[in-house]
């Protein structure tokens, strides 16, 4: 039994099909499967059942991937604390962000980060909230930048900043003539949302709840787009209004498109940082802290 072969079972548990998961192991596909039979023959049982459309773990195999997780999770403690004796900023920092956080932050935390510490190369990724957490919790991420509400076992987070939301529209929309626009309007409009899995459109629905619900009364609709910039170029083309974090519009076509805040209570997102609490580079998880924490205040 080798650490490689537990790190197959896990990736194939997660992927349900050999040829993804051996892609994402990087070897081949009968590598792979070698490799998971022969597990199987050591420990003498199945770990998977096996069709011609799907691999799914048996009951029994659901345990023992279980712990084959907590076993490399092990490992990479081990690894992590060996490099905790060394530089902490002098290795490559593995940095996650959700869609509408990483393409304004990034520009930012990237060179100012660099400026701190020149050694410490950033790998950096953008995903939905559900898989930073996953890429966090095994590891294949040291830190992830999520908004808050966040809540993973053995998990730290630290907020960085508010960051209040602004209403987009055409420069000659009929809200264009208000100075703020209460949130309850939202409904009548022709909104442009963000598509399902992420969590700003969930922000944005929990603020007017009126959104999630077909009202006989409702004369807007609803469209959907799969980014921020997306939603913005939609505006431009005159579909509707939509919302946006605040950061997100700072490269507006100011002949075309216009912004309002909302009246107060004016709603926000809280962004964070988080990291595993086993994460021995705390100089980095600092650095991270400070520099992120500024980047959107002093652009």
């Amino acid at each position: 039994m080798t650490l490689t072969e537990l790190r197959y079972i896990v990736t194939l548990s997660q992927e349900r099909h050999f040829g993804r998961a051996a892609e994402k192991c990087f070897v081949s596909q009968p590598t792979l499967s070698v490799a998971v039979k022969k597990l199987e023959g050591e420990l003498n049982i199945a770990l998977f059942e096996r069709s011609k459309s799907s691999v799914t773990p048996t009951p029994l195999g659901e345990k023992i991937i279980l712990q084959a997780e907590k076993v490399l999770a092990e490992t990479r403690t081990l690894k992590e604390l060996a490099e905790a004796g060394k530089d902490q900023l002098s290795s490559p920092l593995k940095v996650g962000a959700i869609f509408t956080i990483g393409p304004y932050l990034f520009p930012h935390l990237v060179p100012r980060t660099y400026q701190q510490a020149p050694q410490m190369s950033l790998y950096i990724e953008e995903s939905y909230t559900s898989v930073l957490r996953r890429q966090l919790r095994e590891g294949e991420l040291d830190a992830i930048i999520i908004a808050l509400p966040f809540n993973e076992p053995d998990v730290m987070t630290r907020a960085l900043y508010d960051e209040p939301f602004v209403v987009v529209m055409p420069k000659d929309h009929p809200l264009a003539k208000l100075e703020q626009i209460d949130a309850e309007m939202l409904p009548d409009q022709d909104l442009l949302l963000l598509g399902e899995g992420h969590c700003f459109r969930d922000q944005v629905i929990e603020l007017c709840p009126a959104l999630s619900q077909q009202k006989n009364n409702r004369v807007g609709s609803v469209t959907q787009g799969s980014s921020l910039e997306t939603l913005k170029y939609m505006v431009a083309t005159g579909l509707g209004i939509t919302v946006l974090p605040e950061s997100a519009v700072g490269n507006l076509d100011s002949e075309l498109i216009t912004t309002r805040p909302f009246a107060s209570p004016a709603p926000f997102r809280t962004v964070a940082l988080a990291w595993r609490a086993s994460f021995p580079r705390g100089q980095a998880i600092d650095l991270l802290l400070d520099t992120a924490g500024t980047c959107l205040i002093n652009p």
